[in-house]
């Protein structure tokens, strides 16, 4: 009986590999087909318009765009450098803030064994149950209170605060798998908390802190409504470049499209360089779970 099964359980796994071979295919193309119609329209010499057709390849693609944008040297983009950096440092701090304040709450609630610690976090979790738009108004009454309208800090301080909880719950749940005895050995050995949490927990948990780092990046990243808000165009983001596309009819949309795909590198080359943690931590999650 086990011997006639051997057949058909090889064949059923044959067809579960080809079912999910093709299905991550097509989840792949149907994620790069917006990157791919972006490059279209950046190799277009005509302003888009031959891609807009549905062409598949751009009949005669050139570069020029590209070097538009280099050299600012087109509608919307006169500060393209400066709006990336504005970008970048909304970026870098997000990130660096998130990732401290993230690993210190985190360390404090499941290493330190505070009372209240979990009622905290879970306090914390709640403000995703609020839509991000809805808690704009409030922020923007908080920034001018405290001097930090038109300021890229208030951009920052902002997305930190709906960084940190999610931060806080995937070292937490990281935090778990981790064996109790790294912590009651350095105590031993007469290590204080700062050097536990220096020495001991920081090195273990880099790759969550490397999820943590990608998902921060993104957050601030990829956000439009806060930024377009809390700033002035004297210090706009590219972002908030972006968003002009639709309210004009003529756009150049070879040299936007070129903009933007020089805007997408820097969270592809953090994903890059931490995709080894990255796959270590999800590899580590699931053998756990």
């Amino acid at each position: 009986m086990s011997v006639a099964r051997r057949p058909r359980n090889r064949v059923r796994r044959m067809l579960i590999e080809a079912g999910s071979a093709l299905l991550g295919l097509a989840l792949l193309i149907w994620s790069l087909l917006p990157l791919y119609n972006m490059l279209l329209i950046a190799l277009d010499p005509e302003e888009g318009e031959v891609e807009f057709a549905g062409n598949l390849w751009t009949p005669e693609p050139s570069l020029q765009s590209f070097v538009e944008v280099v050299t600012q040297d087109t509608r919307y983009l006169e500060n393209f450098w400066q709006q990336f950096g504005n970008s970048l440092v909304i970026g870098l701090a997000t990130t660096v803030l998130t990732l401290a304040i993230g690993s210190l709450a985190s360390f404090a609630v499941s290493h330190l064994r505070l009372a209240k610690g979990p009622l905290l976090t879970d306090t914390a979790l709640l403000s995703y149950a609020i839509p991000g738009s809805f808690l704009i108004v409030p922020y923007y009454r908080i920034v001018h209170a405290y001097g930090l309208a038109d300021s890229l800090l208030g951009v920052v301080a902002a997305q930190v605060t709906f960084a940190v909880p999610f931060a806080v719950l995937i070292l937490q749940l990281y935090a778990r798998l981790i064996p109790s005895e790294l912590d009651d050995a350095a105590r031993v050995d007469g290590a204080s908390p700062v050097q536990i949490y220096l020495r001991v927990y920081l090195p273990v948990m880099i790759p969550a802190l490397a999820v943590v780092a990608v998902y921060a990046l993104l957050l601030a990243w990829n956000d439009y409504l806060y930024q377009s808000v809390l700033l002035l165009p004297d210090n706009a983001t590219f972002a908030m470049t972006q968003g002009n596309l639709f309210a004009d009819t003529d756009a150049e949309w070879n040299a936007m499209m070129a903009a933007g795909i020089i805007y997408v590198l820097p969270p592809i080359v953090l994903l890059l360089t931490l995709r080894r943690h990255v796959a270590a931590s999800l590899a580590m999650v699931s053998a756990g779970v």
